[in-house]
């Protein structure tokens, strides 16, 4: 059985949202056993709660949003992988925009502010948790991309990708977090992007506050901003989305989690199939 966590101290970020280009100020800070993590549209009238799971997911473009009655916060995937990487199981993140921060396009920050913050142990023992055991296979596919569960004796992410440019190519990597830390193997890998895709995505009225600060970016000659923190840094990034993506149960079961040129759409369909079994909510 493990006892719940929470934050020791609160901390606070601002910077500019990836999609939405505007710039937001978010104030994480302790929550009572049992609350889990959710977020408060600070800004808006009545400060509406928007809970960080699988029944408020509104869109999956590009990135992962919560939304419920017409309130919404995107692009929460980073900050909450480096939440649930870190072991912090109850917490309030205040919010006074749509987007949360990209930061550095990675879940470095984030998880240096946890740790400065320190964490403690929730008190309530009734809301502590035993990790529900994955028992049959399960998977989703689209076309060659897919995410799949299968059974373990511990939890492991493991990640492929496959891409025309030779910078990228195909990378697979895979990661327990009881064998690597999630500060150090994940948490550091930039989002990325493609050159060639960037005009488009602009048009589309996406990528708005990108930049070469907050992401890595491959054209055919090779990457436009090295250098890169791992040589397998995309992929890497794309565990850290599936960590964060995957975290909307709760917790975790003890699963083998599996993925293939996938996508925020694939991995929260996947939840959505493990939360159908009854695995990953909190007791």
């Amino acid at each position: 059985m493990k006892a719940q966590q929470t934050l020791a101290n609160a901390f606070e970020m601002s910077g500019v949202g990836l999609h939405s280009g505007a710039v937001t100020k978010v104030r994480v800070l302790p929550a009572s056993p049992g609350e889990g993590r959710y977020f408060v549209r600070v800004d808006l009238p009545e400060q509406p709660i928007i809970p960080a799971s699988l029944e408020v997911v509104s869109q999956t473009v590009l990135s992962t949003q919560l939304g419920q009655d017409s309130v919404s916060v995107r692009t929460v995937e980073h900050l909450l992988a480096a939440l649930a990487g870190m072991g912090v199981d109850n917490v309030r993140i205040e919010i006074d925009g749509p987007e949360v921060p990209l930061l550095d396009g990675s879940a470095k920050v984030w998880v240096e502010e946890i740790t400065q913050a320190g964490l403690i142990a929730n008190t309530d023992t009734d809301a502590d948790e035993t990790p529900a055991l994955l028992e049959e296979p399960i998977w989703i596919y689209q076309g060659d991309a897919f995410v799949a569960a299968v059974p373990t004796a511990e939890i492991r992410f493991s990640y492929g990708i496959d891409f025309d440019l030779p910078a990228i190519g195909n990378q697979w990597y895979s990661w327990s977090p009881s064998r690597e830390s999630f500060a150090v193997a994940i948490a550091p890998a930039r989002t990325f992007g493609l050159a060639h895709q960037i005009d488009e995505l602009r048009a589309k009225g996406l990528i708005k506050g990108g930049s070469l600060e907050n992401a890595i970016v491959c054209g055919e000659s090779g990457w436009i901003n090295p250098p890169l923190r791992f040589p397998n840094e995309p992929v890497r990034h794309k565990i850290l989305d599936l960590v964060g993506d995957l975290s909307l149960l709760g917790n975790f079961p003890v699963a083998h989690f599996l993925a293939y040129k996938a996508s925020h759409n694939l991995h929260v369909k996947l939840a959505r199939l493990l939360q159908q079994q009854g695995l990953g909510m909190r007791n």
